[in-house]
C-alpha cells in the first residue's frame, strides 16, 4: 500500500512533538508517497530518523496519513478514555471515565470528603448541562457551560489529590468540552466498553490466545457477532449464510452504510 506524507501525516508529527529539525525536513518532501517497506526505510535512514521512538511516531503519522487518503475524513471523531493511542484525528474525551478519577479518591477527613462529594456533585451538574445543550445548542449556553467548568478546574480545596486531579481536567479541557463545538458527538464511550465486554469476560475465565492466528480469529468473530447485534440480524443465522454459501444476507457492510446517514460523521468509540 502506498505511504504518503500528506498534511494529516505532518499535522500528527507537529502535535505529537516530533523534534524540529526532522519535522522540517520531512515537511520539505511533502506532499510525496512511497510504495514498500524498502521504500520506506530508506526514507528514514535518508532522514536519519533512527530514534526508535522517532521512527514510531513518524510511522504512526504517515500511517494516519494513509486512511486520510483511503477517504477517512480528517474531524473524525475519536472518543476515548484518554489512552494515548487513541489521540488521533478529532479526540474527544470520555466523561464517566473523566470522573472515576475522583471516585477512586478517598477523603481522610470531614473537610476532603465534603469537598470531594462537593467537586463531584457539580462535575454531574455540568454533565447534565452539556446533555440539555445536546438537545438544544445555543452560544450563551455553551459559554456558561465553559465558564461553569473553569470555576469547578480552577478550585482549590486544599486536599492535594483532588486539586491535581481537577488539573488534570483543565488540561483535558478542548477534549471535554468538544461537544459544545460539535453537540452530534457523545459524552461517553461506554459503547465501545460494551462491545468488548465479551472479550474482558473470555480473556478472565480461559486467558489470552496463543497464537497470532487465534487472536485474529477471535477479533474477527467478535467484530461480526458485535455487527449483526447492532443491525438486528441473528449472528448464527449469518454465519450459516456464509458458511453453506446461501449468500441470502447482504454483507455487513451494507447493512451499517444504510444504518448510517448521508453524509454523517460517525463518531469512533475507544475504550
Amino acid at each position: 500500500m502506498p505511504t504518503p506524507l500528506n498534511q494529516a501525516a505532518l499535522a500528527y508529527l507537529a502535535e505529537h512533538k516530533l523534534p524540529c529539525a526532522q519535522l522540517q525536513a520531512l515537511t520539505a518532501l511533502a506532499p510525496a508517497v512511497w510504495t514498500g517497506q524498502t521504500a520506506w526505510q530508506a526514507v528514514l535512514a535518508q532522514q536519519a530518523i533512527t530514534d526508535p521512538r522517532h521512527v514510531r511516531l513518524v510511522t504512526e503519522g504517515v500511517l494516519l496519513g494513509t486512511v486520510v487518503e483511503q477517504g477517512v475524513a480528517p474531524d473524525l471523531a475519536i472518543v476515548s478514555d484518554d489512552a494515548g493511542q487513541f489521540d488521533v484525528l478529532t479526540h474527544v474525551l470520555c466523561w464517566i471515565h473523566a470522573e472515576r478519577v475522583l471516585a477512586k479518591l478517598l477523603g481522610f477527613n470531614d473537610l476532603q470528603r465534603q469537598a470531594l462529594a462537593s467537586a463531584r456533585s457539580e462535575l454531574w451538574a455540568i454533565y447534565d448541562a452539556l446533555k440539555a445543550y445536546k438537545e438544544a445548542p445555543e452560544a450563551l449556553t455553551a459559554a456558561a457551560i465553559e465558564a461553569r467548568f473553569d470555576t469547578l478546574c480552577a478550585t482549590r480545596t486544599g486536599y492535594a489529590s483532588l486539586d491535581q486531579a481537577l488539573k488534570r481536567m483543565r488540561r483535558n479541557r478542548e477534549e471535554l468540552l468538544r461537544v459544545l463545538q460539535r453537540p452530534e458527538l457523545p459524552l461517553h464511550n461506554n459503547l465501545s466498553e460494551s462491545d468488548i465486554r465479551d472479550y474482558v469476560k473470555k480473556r478472565k475465565i480461559s486467558g489470552s490466545t496463543r497464537s497470532a492466528s487465534g487472536r485474529r480469529c477471535r477479533d474477527t468473530f467478535a467484530s461480526l457477532k458485535k455487527t449483526c447485534r447492532k443491525n438486528q440480524l441473528s449472528f448464527w443465522q449469518y454465519l450459516q449464510d456464509r458458511v453453506f454459501g446461501w449468500h441470502r444476507i447482504a454483507p455487513l457492510a451494507q447493512w451499517i452504510f444504510e444504518a448510517t446517514p448521508t453524509g454523517a460523521n460517525v463518531p469512533v468509540h475507544g475504550p
